[in-house]
């Protein structure tokens, strides 16, 4: 009976961790996904079906992942590569403006499309922050924060939730390039 019992909490454990990787782990993909024309407008409940519940709760509801978790890991260990909205596929990151700040989300210095990315202030938990959101269907993304004295190219610092986020790979051999503007 006792080895019942801790048999069943052992494989309880082991489903309730996969589902958390699964929740919280960066979606990869092979091919870039197909780019919005438009604007992107869902309901709640199709926006629910589409989306993990992780994924629901930072673009939909403004949250934020827990720091140094399994999406920084795989950021961290990410190449050259695209990075796109886990919500509606626009272009958002290029791994050209990546890099490690420390922080434990994944950062970036500049967005490689920038007219898919927005800012609007937010003064949500007693602070003043500036919210960074996908301008093609308004999912949070994160916060940017400016002077902050990272030797980059813009002193900015585009903190990420890396569940927000789809990444493809560059072909091999061949760098991310952003599209021009």
């Amino acid at each position: 009976m006792k080895a019942a019992l801790m048999l069943a909490a052992a494989v309880t454990l082991t489903a309730c961790s996969a589902e958390d990787t699964q929740k919280t782990a960066m979606e990869t993909a092979p091919t870039p996904p197909p780019q919005p024309e438009g604007k992107v407008v869902k309901s709640d409940e199709e926006w629910k079906k589409e989306l993990t519940p992780e994924q629901y709760r930072i673009l939909r509801q403004a949250g934020t992942e827990r720091a140094n978790g399994e999406v920084y890991k795989q950021f961290n260990k990410q190449g050259a590569g695209t990075y796109y909205c886990a919500g509606c596929g626009a272009e958002l990151f290029s791994s050209k403006e990546k890099f490690d700040s420390h922080c434990g989300w994944p950062s970036f210095y500049d967005p490689s499309k920038a007219k898919n990315v927005t800012t609007k202030d937010d003064f949500s938990g007693g602070m003043v922050r500036t919210e960074v959101n996908c301008a093609v269907c308004g999912g949070h993304l994160g916060h940017v924060f400016k002077g902050e004295g990272f030797d980059t190219p813009t002193d900015q610092r585009y903190c990420i939730n890396g569940v927000a986020l789809k990444f493809v790979p560059a072909k091999e051999g061949k760098a991310a390039e952003p599209e021009k503007k």
